[in-house]
């Protein structure tokens, strides 16, 4: 079956971007605690906005904020702040810049206590991927109480633009849950990555 033949959540739409975003990365497993920061932190831009909005920027985030590197990221001052408000292949929003340097100050001060970002993360799920069986898109929630738990527990640690909503999303994205609808063919290949990635 090609590509363009396949059946997909309906969301990916008929955008190459989209759909490769889709098939190739959304609801895989991500281990690792830098990338996890990285996807909340675009999470949290996307607020008010499309993900695909994100999407299209998303090389040029990249740059603007040093491939997300938390310790490079944490020594950004005005000059910066400013740098980044003049840049257009981002989200200009200076509330979101800012909370991007305090979340990295959180992200390494997590890690300075000894905690890792991603077990951190990974043990609201006890470590294994949620597995929904929804047919439609429409039965797919915005948010869950479990949502509203890593919220709260992102925001008593100091993170900013963490609201449900934005957790449930990045819950869905890094796979800690996979909200791919049975009629998908990502449904049973994310399933299988859910086991195989464990560690």
């Amino acid at each position: 079956m090609s590509k363009l033949n396949r059946v997909r959540c309906t969301w990916a739409g008929q955008d190459p971007l989209y759909m490769e975003y889709h098939d190739r990365e959304w609801g895989v497993p991500v281990r690792d605690s830098r990338e996890l920061w990285e996807y909340l932190v675009l999470e949290g831009f996307q607020a008010g906005l499309s993900w695909i909005t994100v999407l299209r920027k998303r090389e040029n985030f990249r740059a603007a904020f040093s491939g997300f590197d938390p310790e490079k990221v944490v020594r950004y001052g005005k000059r910066d702040i400013d740098r980044l408000l003049k840049d257009a292949g981002i989200i200009r929003a200076r509330a979101k810049i800012v909370a991007t340097i305090g979340n990295a100050r959180v992200y390494l001060d997590m890690r300075e206590q000894g905690i890792d970002f991603a077990k951190w993360s990974w043990e609201f799920v006890g470590g294994v991927p949620l597995q929904n069986d929804r047919r439609h898109r429409s039965a797919v929630p915005a948010l869950t109480p479990l949502a509203e738990e890593i919220s709260k527990a992102l925001k008593a640690r100091g993170f900013k633009f963490v609201g449900p909503t934005i957790a449930y999303a990045w819950m869905q994205a890094v796979g800690m849950v996979n909200d791919h609808v049975t009629t998908c063919f990502r449904h049973a290949e994310v399933k299988r990555l859910s086991r195989t990635r464990r560690k």
